[in-house]
């Protein structure tokens, strides 16, 4: 049953799961884990023992010794309650041939029984230190024709300082480091960065640094196997984690990753009962209940714990979960008229506008001028309603065509899009300045883009999903989740308004990332783009991360994805070029990166991406 209930989440991470053993019960095994609460099991599928050439040598039968029939459960209790668990002493790196081989044939066997049983996923063993690219090269080929997720089991440890270092809690200053990050990172390199391809992170009691576990947060992590001896013991004798361990629990059920419990009992925990009985795992299962207590119940209640104790969605992040990691082309308002439905979603962010508005206590006289002709449409019913006609000018226009009969005090303009300038703020605002009085002010008065290198393995695989440059050369509003935000952001454009020197709006800025030393090894698979304005004298309103206004929907960040996923050896630094070019009838962005390695210069001449005047 689901750890809890929390409104608004509808994630993967309310089921949790236990690894168990080779049983040749599925149905008895399968009864009393569910029926003890937990939600599905991570069971091996063939008996451990099997050896194929043991089998052919000694002539005997070739049906595979697996657990169970594929009868014994309905198809949907194979897919919903049974996670695969292939057979961990495969190596097929070993310098032995016959190992090599009968890894190599187990494992195409065990994933097309898995395939056969309709299972979701099947857990891969985490690959011997040393070389996997036979056993990437086998997974790989595996992947061009099955569907299913195969989840590679990487353990979650603390890395090793070698050459006569010392490992003192995170001081990383000398030596060699070994990262399981590493490992991962080079199994999914030769795998073409598959979208079938996840992470399974064993959770052992020592954790890494925290620069280096939230790393995992932009990986495909789809399950956390959390293990008994990882769990203390609390005043009432009774499993708890640490506080940096419940931290990462947190932060998994907030990323839609799965528990998994495995282990033996460690706790003793007296007057705990066997005696209750749960039915069987649904009405049409033929199998007969079984006591309900599972011995490792105490570690489940544990994990609900702290489902439970999670705060409830907030309203915003409900509406926003549609979004979550969805790439979308940003707004074009000056070439392209909105629609009404656009409109309405901006105007129910009330914080946006509490910050621009304040009381004044003086008569106004307004032009308010729009060139969509639907939008004014529009604005004449809501000037008529809200019995602002002696008040309100409408003009149908656009800003930089039309000849106000007098000038103004203040010029208000929402023109703002997730990197500041991308929708053409510093185009419409300097061809509208003439309306200004000399003393006149500007709202807002000033705006900055901010950017930020970030491992996004979600975003990167929907990019190359589409096969073509153009996509790679193409920026994207984006509600980021699934990403690790490897280093602090750093401005990159300014843009103040009035703007009396005419110096233009074309521009470059070459930026220097430093990620910490903590962190290790990074993958970069592009860069997040904020802004943040100031609307006049102390008064701001932005989504850059460090300032971000709450609670304000308007604005996702914007993505500038890399044609190829950036590795960032431990210690480097992340040199990256941001440019800002116009033409007669466009505006774009060029980026590249030239350390720690060179990448293309992306979307030269705007031949992908622009955005039209």
């Amino acid at each position: 049953m689901p750890l809890g209930q929390r409104p608004g989440d509808k994630s993967e991470s309310r089921y949790c799961g236990i690894e168990t053993e080779f049983h040749d019960d599925m149905p008895q095994l399968l009864t009393y884990s569910l029926s003890g609460g937990f939600d599905f099991v991570v069971a091996p599928l063939v008996d451990p023992s099997y050896r194929p050439s043991i089998r052919n040598n000694n002539g005997g039968a070739t049906i595979l010794p697996v657990s169970a029939s594929d009868l014994v459960l309905n198809p949907s209790q194979w897919s919903s309650h049974v996670v695969g668990k292939i057979s961990s002493w495969i190596d097929l790196d070993s310098d032995n041939e016959e190992v090599r081989l009968d890894s190599e044939i187990t494992l195409k066997q065990e994933i097309a029984w898995a395939s056969h049983l309709s299972l979701q996923a099947c857990i891969l063993p985490a690959p011997r230190r040393g070389s996997c690219g036979n056993y990437a090269r086998c997974v790989n080929q595996i992947l061009q024709g099955n569907n299913m997720q195969l989840w590679l089991r990487v353990p979650l440890e603390k890395s090793e300082i070698v050459d006569g270092s010392t490992d003192a809690d995170c001081d990383l200053t000398g030596g060699r480091m070994l990262d399981s990050w590493e490992c991962w990172n080079t199994f999914r390199l030769l795998c073409e960065h598959h979208s079938q391809l996840g992470v399974a992170l064993d959770i052992l009691s020592s954790l890494p640094c925290n620069n280096s576990v939230w790393r995992w947060f932009g990986e495909p992590v789809r399950a956390a196997i959390v293990h008994t001896n990882s769990f203390l013991t609390n005043a009432r004798g009774y499993p708890c984690l640490s506080k940096r361990h419940q931290k990462l629990i947190t932060g998994f059920f907030n990323h839609s990753v799965q528990i998994v419990i495995s282990g033996s009992l460690l706790h003793n925990i007296a007057g705990d009962s066997g005696d209750e009985v749960l039915p069987a795992i649904d009405d049409d299962s033929p199998i007969e209940a079984l006591p309900a207590r599972h011995e490792l119940k105490p570690y489940l209640d544990y994990v609900a714990y702290l489902y439970q104790r999670l705060d409830p969605l907030p309203e915003q992040e409900r509406f926003e979960l549609g979004y979550r990691d969805f790439l979308q082309s940003p707004l074009q308002p000056l070439m392209d008229n909105l629609e009404a439905q656009t409109y309405e979603t901006f105007e129910k962010d009330v914080v946006k506008y509490s910050q621009a508005a304040e009381e004044t206590g003086r008569k106004l006289k307004v032009y308010a001028v729009e060139k969509n002709p639907n939008a004014v449409i529009t604005l004449h019913s809501l000037v008529k309603l809200e019995g602002w006609e002696d008040a309100v000018t409408i003009i149908s226009s656009d800003m930089r065509c039309w000849n106000a009969p007098e000038k103004a005090d203040i010029l208000v303009s929402e023109l703002l899009g997730s990197f500041g300038d991308n929708e053409l703020s510093p185009e419409c605002l300097d061809g509208a300045q003439r309306f200004l009085k000399p003393d006149g002010i500007s709202i807002p008065s000033s705006y900055t883009s901010f950017l930020q290198p970030v491992t996004a393995t979600k975003l990167y695989n929907d990019v190359k999903s589409h096969k073509d440059l153009a996509h790679f050369e193409t920026a994207y509003v984006v509600k980021l989740h699934r990403v690790a935000r490897l280093a602090p952001t750093l401005p990159v454009f300014t843009f103040a308004h009035p703007e009396y020197s005419n110096k233009g709006n074309e521009r470059y800025k070459k930026l220097r990332f430093e990620i910490p030393l903590d962190t290790g090894s990074a993958v970069v698979h592009g860069f997040a783009g904020y802004f943040d304005a100031t609307l006049y004298s102390d008064v701001h309103l932005g989504i850059e991360p460090s300032t971000l206004t709450p609670n304000m929907f308007s604005w996702f960040p914007i993505f500038f994805p890399l044609r190829e996923p950036l590795y960032v050896p431990r210690g480097s630094t992340i040199e990256v070029h941001f440019w800002r070019r116009s033409g007669a009838t466009k505006v774009w962005y060029e980026w590249c990166v030239t350390s720690p390695s060179t990448s293309p210069i992306h979307n030269s001449n705007g031949r992908s991406y622009w955005v039209g005047l």
